[in-house]
């Protein structure tokens, strides 16, 4: 996996994304689950086309800040940047912006596993 590999992921806010709408605020602002959520969404897809066949990655810790409110119909990316590669280990740099810039960074970790293997946990 190279070091660098990256990937932005985009959202329009809509109701779905509000904080007040998913459980974690009672303000009609983005929601901070929603942007982590599109923060990890950029993280899989940029290693996604570098992974073995039967392979996916799941994600397993993500720390960020959610520093600025985001208004219903705004959109907003995520863009995730690999940083580091240990074995089935990923950590990269990420980040997410709307119009006004800045709304969230962090550092978000994942790691490769073989999907069948992974299911059969269940």
């Amino acid at each position: 996996m190279e070091i660098g590999l990256t990937f932005t992921s985009k959202i329009t806010v809509s109701e779905e994304h509000l904080a007040i709408n998913i459980g974690s605020g009672d303000l009609p602002v983005l929601g901070t689950p929603a942007m982590l959520a599109l923060m990890e969404n950029a993280a899989m897809k940029a290693v996604a086309p570098y992974l073995p066949n039967g392979s996916t990655t799941v994600g397993s810790r993500i720390c960020s800040s959610h520093i600025k409110p985001t208004a219903l119909g705004k959109e907003v990316t995520a863009t995730a940047v690999l940083t580091a590669c240990e074995n089935r280990k990923l950590v990269f740099k990420v980040t997410a912006s709307d119009e006004g810039g800045l709304i969230g960074e962090g550092e978000h970790i994942r790691y490769i596993v073989d999907k069948e293997k992974f299911l059969s946990k269940l």
